[in-house]
């Protein structure tokens, strides 16, 4: 008689282990998260160390790049450019700023236009689909240029109003660039989002080598990857708790 008739709810709750979805989906959901800050920072500072933000003022290398826009430039040695690259250099000749250009021409070359109105570059007319549609290789003609060893031959996608090597012939270097003045290959155009910037294949009829893309992709991957393993471990615990609560009424 002494017995209470009355029975006490087991204190499970909400907060009850197995109600967030049990001490291993919580280790789990820990694990995950941990993993996702390490690929997240590990994309971010592989980033950092492979490539250097420019903003690109003009529109001359238009329309592969536009006035404005964000880009991420590769660090290389001036060594590894080829032929069709779009990079970053500084040279007082031309500006007392980083310049960006693109590489039609390298030491030993010989370079002219136009032919049928293309550039030709030792003597093979080369296709050129970065440049405007219907837009020929230049407005104004230019005489056959050997490049001098070491040194690049470089033009603006937007050929009616870039001042590139076009603009330095007059020059010692006959408007050429020092190889050890480029500071970085462009990969791709972030801000817009356009990404990875397409390796011209109207070079290869010259018999060389394009160069290849760098981790940009992998490292956009990772960030991202990274970022949705966080988002998804953090959530696991109050999805956890409603599937659990829902459960138990």
């Amino acid at each position: 008689m002494g017995e209470s008739a009355t029975r006490t709810a087991p204190q499970h709750g909400g907060t009850d282990d197995r109600a967030a979805g049990g001490r291993a989906g919580q280790m789990l959901s820990g694990l995950v998260v941990a993993l996702g800050l390490v690929l997240f920072l590990a994309g971010f500072g592989w980033g950092a160390v492979v490539y250097r933000p420019y903003t690109v003022p003009t529109g001359s290398m238009s329309p592969t790049i536009e006035a404005g826009d964000r880009v991420l430039a590769q660090r290389v040695d001036g060594d590894e450019i080829r032929r069709g690259d779009v990079v970053v250099f500084k040279d007082p000749n031309w500006a007392n700023a980083p310049v960006v250009k693109r590489v039609v021409a390298v030491g030993g070359d010989t370079v002219a236009c136009c032919t049928e109105g293309m550039l030709t570059v030792n003597g093979k007319q080369i296709e050129e689909p970065y440049l405007p549609e219907g837009e020929p290789a230049e407005s104004i003609a230019f005489p056959t240029v050997t490049v001098p060893e070491g040194r690049l031959f470089l033009l603006g996608d937007e050929r009616h109003g870039s001042l590139d090597s076009t603009a330095h012939l007059q020059d010692a270097a006959s408007g050429s660039v020092a190889r050890s003045a480029v500071s970085g290959r462009v990969d791709a155009v972030v801000w817009p989002m356009n990404g990875l910037l397409e390796r011209p294949t109207g070079f290869q009829a010259l018999g060389s080598e394009l160069s290849e893309p760098g981790p940009y992709q992998v490292i956009v991957y990772m960030i991202l990857g990274g970022a949705v393993l966080v988002l998804l471990g953090a959530a696991y615990g109050p999805i956890a708790k409603r599937v659990g609560g829902t459960r138990g009424r």
